[in-house]
């Protein structure tokens, strides 16, 4: 299943973006109202796709994106009007169907997450040891970070902009992180030359550690095997990856919190971490 949805996500992006293009070209040569509706079904698509990638800043989104939908419904009903008045016709239609199930399949399909029960992972537990990298292959043991209150992130790699503005965002808390004693881990199965940039990129003290051969992710119960997106290997980066993860644990490795999300898209909001060390949320059963 997760090697269909790697194939998916790739002919998605490519799809919106080609398809909206197409639909603005044949707008401006007549009948423009019809390829408008097929517009309004992959455009705002588009312009997501090309905000997260280009310009960056968005760590989540809703669960279900009623927006895109809806203007991808009203796209539709306008090619669709247009073409049973006869002023429409039926390629304007048939890219708007498309362009809805596209939007659709995306919302309700690959956004979600297959993930099982992890009662490892359940607060309350104990961080079962695992082992990481340094970016340049020394060995970590996890129980090196006992001692301190840890925050745990996995991620999937530089190539995904949720995860890389989630990061922004737990590096623009650096300060009142450091100032409770929390010690940050941000690890990835990316390859360590990418970890290493990620890493010089922002000048925050954190642990930028290597998941190398998914060791850690196997070990924990958050391995995604074939979940990178069609195309990315020629990167470097392997077709396994880790679903996004956040793990939070006392001094003595006690779990506080862990979020496993179900949506790549969702994701806690940076002021949950604060409150789950002050003692402000509850601990919160675990999926």
């Amino acid at each position: 299943m997760l090697k269909l949805k790697a194939l998916y996500i790739s002919a998605f992006v490519t799809f919106v973006l080609v398809a909206s293009g197409y639909s603005g070209w044949r707008a401006l040569q007549g009948p423009w109202l019809p390829w408008v509706g097929a517009l309004l079904t992959t455009l705002p698509s588009a312009l997501f796709v090309v905000r997260i990638y280009t310009i960056g800043g968005v760590a989540r989104t809703s669960p279900r994106m009623s927006g895109y939908i809806a203007v991808a419904v009203l796209g539709v009903t306008v090619a669709a009007g247009s073409y049973l008045v006869g002023a429409g016709e039926q390629g304007a239609l048939l890219l708007a169907v498309c362009g809805l199930t596209s939007v659709v399949v995306y919302t309700y399909w690959y956004s979600n997450l297959p993930r099982t029960e992890n009662r490892a992972l359940a607060a309350g537990q104990r961080l079962p040891s695992f082992e990481l990298e340094t970016e340049d292959g020394r060995k970590v043991d996890s129980r090196l970070f006992l001692g301190k209150p840890l925050l745990l992130l996995f991620y999937r790699g530089n190539w995904c902009p949720l995860c890389t503005a989630q990061i922004r965002e737990v590096a623009g808390q650096y300060r009142e992180l450091d100032a409770r004693g929390i010690q940050v881990v941000l690890a990835s199965p990316q390859p360590h030359r990418y970890t290493r940039r990620l890493a010089a990129k922002h000048e925050v003290p954190f642990h930028f550690l290597v998941d190398a051969d998914h060791k850690a992710s196997k070990r924990l119960g958050i391995f995604a095997k074939d979940g990178l997106p069609a195309g990315l290997q020629v990167l470097g980066y392997s077709s396994d990856t880790v679903w996004p993860t956040v793990i939070m644990t006392d001094a003595d490795g006690t779990i506080l919190f862990a979020d496993l999300t179900d949506n790549y898209r969702v994701r806690p909001e940076p002021e949950t971490f604060l409150a789950v060390f002050e003692g402000r949320l509850p601990m919160p059963a675990t999926a």
